[in-house]
């Protein structure tokens, strides 16, 4: 790997940009590794707003394509927070570094044969795209917990739209910030009857849609 030196390292940095950087490729590829695990590599990136039930779908999904013995991993947005995306808060640039991260991290797991499950308010629908841009053919599968607000807010599962009603939140989105929905999700997933779909009914449709696509083939 190639390197800059001294002032031009520097503007280089503070641009955000790298020089003299190659890509190396490797004998073992995707194919080779999904041939492997036998199943196909994809995102399956969940947006709702907080109290939606994404983290819900995720570990239910998760363990039923474990059932299955699909290799899957499960990214909660909540959870990265405490680790690769630490240092960032919840500003509109903050948002969308946070997204650009977990979606790079998402297309190496996808990359790596996986099915990465990604669990994220990600409000904005131009971070979700630039997301879905990683990834190829049809291997990014948008599901969209569209959940009315007052049924998120009535669950309330960690008292974050009480604290945001009461001005000690900002930013908070549904609230004070937008959340702006999909236009071309893949999966749609909303009240029936007036009544939510169960844990196990919500990931049986998303695992229906990976076995109608094929990536879950062995």
């Amino acid at each position: 790997m190639g390197s800059t030196t001294g002032a031009g390292a520097g503007a280089a940095a503070a641009a955000g940009t790298a020089n003299n950087i190659f890509w190396h490729e490797c004998p073992v590829g995707r194919a080779d590794r999904q041939r492997l695990l036998k199943q196909k590599g994809c995102v399956v990136w969940i947006t709702g707003l907080s109290g939606s039930g994404k983290s819900t779908l995720a570990c239910t999904l998760g363990r039923e394509l474990h059932s299955r013995r699909k290799l899957a991993y499960v990214l909660d947005g909540d959870n990265l927070r405490h680790g690769l995306n630490k240092d960032l808060a919840f500003s509109a640039q903050d948002r969308t570094e946070n997204i650009r991260r977990v979606g790079e991290v998402a297309k190496l797991f996808a990359d790596a044969g996986l099915i990465c499950i990604a669990s994220l308010i990600s409000p904005y629908r131009r971070d979700r795209d630039s997301c879905r841009a990683l990834l190829p053919d049809a291997s990014f599968i948008e599901v969209f917990l569209n959940m009315p607000l007052e049924v998120c807010e009535s669950r309330d599962p960690k008292g974050l739209y009480k604290l945001a009603r009461a001005g000690k939140i900002k930013g908070f989105t549904g609230i004070d910030d937008p959340y702006e929905p999909p236009l071309n999700c893949e999966i749609e997933i909303k009240q029936e009857e007036g009544s939510c779909p169960s844990p196990s009914a919500m990931a049986g449709q998303v695992v229906s849609y990976l076995e109608e696509k094929g990536f879950l083939e062995d």
